[in-house]
């Protein structure tokens, strides 16, 4: 387990203890596809399926403008990466990833299933003010499900425009706060149909695609693309939408 004062000052400066010691106990499930956390795994099926094709897409662009070559690898960094769910198929895919948690049990996690499946990525216990603090800058970055976890969101989301080039692509996703979002994410995922534990969220923590926008437009970001995410109940089946009400997608380039 993870402990603050055993953290050096820049790591527990955006933390919050309570939210690694409950990912701590989360992290080892996490890549059973017949675990407790299947249907966050069909979640992670859903996302990273957006977060490729906005990534092929920001390259296309990229190649157009004469900015990079159609084979040329991308860096791309993953912000609270978890147990890698997103970090190794990405790495599958050709791109240099770095991932990092401030979690050290989720780190060893993914480490560990990225020796078993062969996957080269870049894990590192720690946080975006490290990453700063040596100079690093990446053509994508990644922010997903991590900015209604931390204290201070709107640093989190200016460290992340701050680890971008000019014209990087910058991916959020979280979950808005709304009254639906209430009701589907803590009463209907966490009491009613058990998909994730209670106390997963706290819905006062939740983040309006409103209050990302605000929190990125300083760094002169352009926004590409908000797009929500459902889940049918019935089919047991995530899927993109119209409808940013609950779950939410925001890609974002860096000008």
């Amino acid at each position: 387990m993870l402990h603050r004062d055993k953290l050096s000052p820049e790591l527990a400066a955006n933390l919050s203890e309570r939210e690694i010691e409950k990912f701590d106990a989360l992290a080892e499930a996490w890549w059973d596809p017949d675990g407790p956390f299947k249907t966050v795994l069909a979640f992670n099926a859903v996302r990273l399926q957006y977060i490729t094709d906005a990534i092929d897409a920001h390259l296309a662009d990229a190649v157009g403008l004469g900015q990079a070559s159609e084979n040329q690898p991308l860096t791309v960094l993953d912000v609270g990466c978890g147990a890698g769910l997103l970090a190794e198929p990405l790495a599958r895919q050709g791109h240099r990833v770095t991932a990092i948690d401030a979690s050290a049990h989720n780190i060893e996690v993914a480490r560990r299933h990225a020796r078993l499946s062969a996957t080269q990525v870049d894990y590192r216990h720690c946080l975006t003010t490290a990453l700063l603090q040596e100079r690093q800058q990446y053509d994508v970055v990644l922010n997903t499900e991590v900015v209604e976890h931390v204290p201070d969101p709107q640093a989190l989301l200016t460290e992340c425009g701050q680890l971008l080039k000019p014209g990087g692509l910058l991916i959020v996703a979280t979950l808005n706060r709304t009254i639906k979002s209430f009701f589907v994410a803590i009463i209907g995922a966490e009491y009613v149909l058990r998909a994730l534990p209670r106390g997963t969220h706290d819905w006062r923590a939740f983040v309006s695609p409103t209050a990302i926008i605000q929190a990125i437009a300083p760094q002169g970001f352009e926004i590409n693309d908000l797009t929500g995410m459902s889940y049918n109940p019935f089919s047991r089946r995530w899927r993109l939408s119209h409808s940013a009400d609950v779950n939410y997608l925001l890609s974002a380039r860096k000008l």
